[in-house]
Order: structure tokens, then C-alpha cells, then sequence
């Protein structure tokens, strides 16, 4: 497979296939695709505001002639560092599936808990400061939501001028309504968070174990390229590396649960030699007790877990501060 570096920018990966990246891939750095032929584009998500997305979009104009005229934009999922920047392309036909439309109108939302919190955050203690620290300064919520114009069950085809692409959704895995989006003549796979490479993944409650299946549908797949949701371009292993990944987390985290360990002691005694450099490595604690509940136990308020994660990647960073070590943590 041709490698391409891990800058931020536009990538070119071939036959009409770009890649944009936003290093280190922790939060509020997605990446995004454009797919391109015979003078038509399509958009595959947007970034986490507008700034960002105006960036990305006046780097695809210089470079890409054919992206001036973005007909349709993709919505992988529902999160903001996807959709935020739907606004500029007003106009464009916002395909999504409809789960993630309907999880899209929640966000949006004044009752989403995540939008309140970042709004106010000085009044939710240590998830508040957390939330603040990892994605204040992007304001993902700053502005009123694009939602989609068409949606799709489970899959979709569409044309790029004379390229086929199919659209299937594969949630409920990061989200319920989680959309792969496959180029199969070029081999090229744009995963949206389907794929964390080299990230640490944000595992939401009750889908562990269906994520792992999405995975090993995808290695099922004629994929060369895999572009994922967070870090670098890949291919297969890549896919290979976060099932893995989750396996290891469920294998680990079922010892322990079964030892009668909390969560929380469950995750500090797992080692993470294998993952170690991986943004955003707080995040094992809200992985670790998703799959606690899977198993059974009790689940854990959403504010307990953030408590949680935010003294161990102040401990972490102060750890990196202190001995000028390299840190897996996203700095912001």
C-alpha cells in the first residue's frame, strides 16, 4: 500500500480519492474525504466548526477544481467534529442514515447534556473543566445545525459522475447510525469513527460488541484504503488493529469483572503496552465500563466515568510534564 504522512491538509489518494487530516486525530481533529469525477464532488463529513470546515473547503477549491461545486455531503455520524460545518454547504444534499438524522436532532438540541455542559461548563465540577479542556475551544455547538435533506435505512448507492458508491450503515457501533462509505472500483473505504487509528476510541454504552462485528465485516471487504474517523490513513491492518483492540479491552475487562473488580481498578490493571502513544488515552475508562455493563453490571453515570478519566489524564500529562516523557494524551 502507498503511505501517506500524518500532516494536516489534503492528501491525494488516487483515481479521485482525497484524504483531509487533522493531526494528532484526539478530540475535535476528525478527517474528512472527497470523492471526485467527471467534474462532480461529494463531501465526505464535515469538521468540528466552521473555521476548520472553511479551511478544509478553501484547500479542496485551490487544489481540486471539481470540489467548487460540492453537490451531496455524507454525514458518517452524528457527532459535531462530523457535522458542524454542514452550514457551509447549504444547498449541497445532506445524505445520512436515519438513525443519524434522528440522533443529529438530539445534539442539536437544548436537551443534550453534552451541548449544556459545554455552554456551562464551569457549573458541572470536573467533567465540566474536562469537556472544557478537550472541546472548548472548538465550540462545536456555536452555530444551528445543517440536518439532512435525504436519509436511507441500511444502505445506499449513489453516483459521483460515472463512480459508484455504496453507503451502509453498520451502526449501532461508535453511534446507532454509524455509515461506512465504499468506492469499490478504487478500493478506497471512508470509515467516519467506524475506524480510531492510532486514537484511542470513544466506545459509547451498548455497542462494544457490535463494533467489533462492524470491523469484521469491513476485513471482509476488496479494501485497499482506509481513511478513518481519527489518524492516519490506513489499510486493513488498520481495521485489524482497533477489532483487536476492542477484543483485547473485552477479553481483559471480562477477567476482571468476573474477578469482582470495579471498573475502575479493572482499567488501572490492565496494561497498555500495545497501545501506548494512542491519543486520548483517558478514554479506557469509559471503554472498560461499557463492557462491565455488557457483562452485566450496573451502567455508570456518564459524569462518574468523565470524573474519572479527566484525574488520570491530569495525572498522565503532569507525569509527561514532569519527566519529559512523549504522551499519549491529546494536548489541545
Amino acid at each position: 500500500m502507498a503511505t501517506w504522512p500524518f500532516t494536516k491538509g489534503l492528501h491525494d489518494l488516487g483515481h479521485g480519492g482525497f484524504a483531509w487530516l487533522q493531526p494528532d486525530g484526539g478530540y475535535g481533529l476528525s478527517n474528512a474525504g472527497l470523492i471526485v469525477d467527471s467534474g462532480q464532488a461529494l463531501l465526505v463529513d464535515t469538521l468540528t466548526n466552521l473555521p476548520l470546515t472553511q479551511e478544509m473547503l478553501d484547500a479542496m477549491r485551490a487544489q481540486v477544481p471539481a470540489s467548487r461545486q460540492i453537490g451531496s455531503v455524507v454525514n458518517t455520524h452524528a457527532h459535531p467534529d462530523h457535522t458542524a460545518g454542514n452550514l457551509l454547504l447549504e444547498g449541497a444534499e445532506i445524505i445520512t442514515s436515519v438513525a443519524t438524522a434522528d440522533e443529529m436532532l438530539f445534539i442539536d438540541s437544548d436537551a443534550n447534556p453534552m451541548k449544556r455542559m459545554l455552554a456551562n461548563w464551569q457549573q458541572f465540577g470536573e467533567p465540566g473543566a474536562y469537556m472544557h479542556e478537550v472541546m472548548g475551544r472548538f465550540n462545536p455547538h456555536a452555530d444551528k445545525q445543517l440536518m439532512p435533506t435525504r436519509t436511507f435505512e441500511d444502505s445506499l448507492s449513489l453516483s459521483v459522475g460515472n463512480k459508484r458508491l455504496e453507503l451502509l450503515k453498520v451502526g449501532p457501533a461508535h453511534t446507532k447510525g454509524d455509515t461506512l462509505v465504499y468506492v469499490p472500483e478504487d478500493k478506497l473505504l471512508f470509515t467516519g469513527d467506524v475506524l480510531f487509528h492510532q486514537v484511542h476510541p470513544l466506545v459509547m454504552p451498548g455497542a462494544a460488541s457490535l463494533w467489533i462485528a462492524a470491523c469484521e465485516r469491513i476485513l471482509g471487504w476488496d479494501v485497499e484504503v482506509v481513511v478513518p474517523g481519527h489518524g492516519p490513513v490506513t489499510d486493513k491492518a488498520g481495521v485489524r488493529g482497533l477489532r483487536d483492540y476492542l477484543l483485547f479491552f473485552r477479553d481483559q475487562a471480562r477477567q476482571r469483572y468476573d474477578a469482582g473488580m470495579g471498573y475502575e481498578e479493572a482499567t488501572r490493571d490492565i496494561a497498555l503496552d500495545a497501545f501506548r502513544g494512542w491519543a486520548d488515552e483517558e478514554r479506557i475508562f469509559a471503554t472498560v465500563a461499557n463492557f462491565f455493563t455488557e457483562f452485566g453490571a450496573k451502567p455508570v453515570p456518564m459524569p462518574e466515568v468523565m470524573t474519572v478519566s479527566a484525574r488520570y489524564r491530569k495525572a498522565m500529562l503532569a507525569r509527561c510534564s514532569e519527566h519529559g516523557e512523549g504522551c499519549s494524551g491529546h494536548h489541545g
